[in-house]
């Protein structure tokens, strides 16, 4: 299975690393071409694979942490995505007072999942702060810091819950994108929230601990 990141700032970057840090491979784009996704690679090892958008639109699983406003243009360049996953990294914010994006009551992933055809979305990686992402996912007591999915392919928020189990993290399923995506997209009330599994008696990890 192929995995690309497309975006190298703060939010690829951290998602990045989280795959290096379990051993597995991930290609990574950026609008400013193949030399600037190659600084991810100088700093982070040779499993970050710097590459072309174009090749990045054709892995199985694709995590998009570009600028909202890109998307649209970027998913349009392949026709038919052919049910392949996108994981919707991106917030959309009004840049004029940093308020969230008038999308006029719906899900931004809902938008995302109208502009690539065919595409099953799913939001993830998203809500928190960067710099708390790019953290080891462990607390060093058993515990795993959450991460959410939402979206309206549950076989497809399931294979990213998969991965976030494999990269450290405690998946956690919101639902559909009109329910579980309006909770944690930008301007949400899991907006920026970080939660901590604890495993209940060293079993398995029930209990969440709020953190900053």
């Amino acid at each position: 299975m192929r995995y690309s990141i497309i975006g190298s700032g703060n939010i690829g970057s951290a998602v990045a690393r989280a795959f290096a840090r379990v051993g597995m491979p991930v290609e990574v784009a950026t609008a400013k071409g193949v030399a600037a996704a190659a600084r991810l690679t100088e700093q982070i090892g040779e499993l970050v694979v710097a590459t072309e958008i174009s090749d990045a639109l054709t892995a199985d699983l694709t995590v998009l942490a570009v600028p909202f406003e890109a998307v649209q243009e970027l998913v349009g360049r392949v026709p038919d995505w052919g049910g392949r996953i996108i994981v919707d990294a991106t917030n959309a914010i009004d840049y004029t007072d940093f308020s969230p994006a008038d999308l006029g009551g719906r899900p931004s992933s809902d938008l995302v999942g109208e502009w690539a055809v065919n595409a099953r979305v799913v939001k993830a990686f998203g809500h928190t702060w960067a710099r708390v992402l790019a953290r080891e996912p462990g607390d060093g007591r058993g515990g795993r810091r959450a991460l959410f999915v939402s979206g309206n392919h549950p076989d497809a928020n399931a294979e990213v819950g998969q991965l976030i189990e494999r990269l450290g993290f405690e998946p956690i399923d919101l639902g559909r994108n009109d329910e579980g995506g309006l909770l944690q997209q930008f301007g949400g009330p899991l907006t920026t929230r970080s939660l901590i599994s604890q495993p209940i008696g060293g079993a398995n990890p029930a209990e969440m601990d709020l953190l900053g």
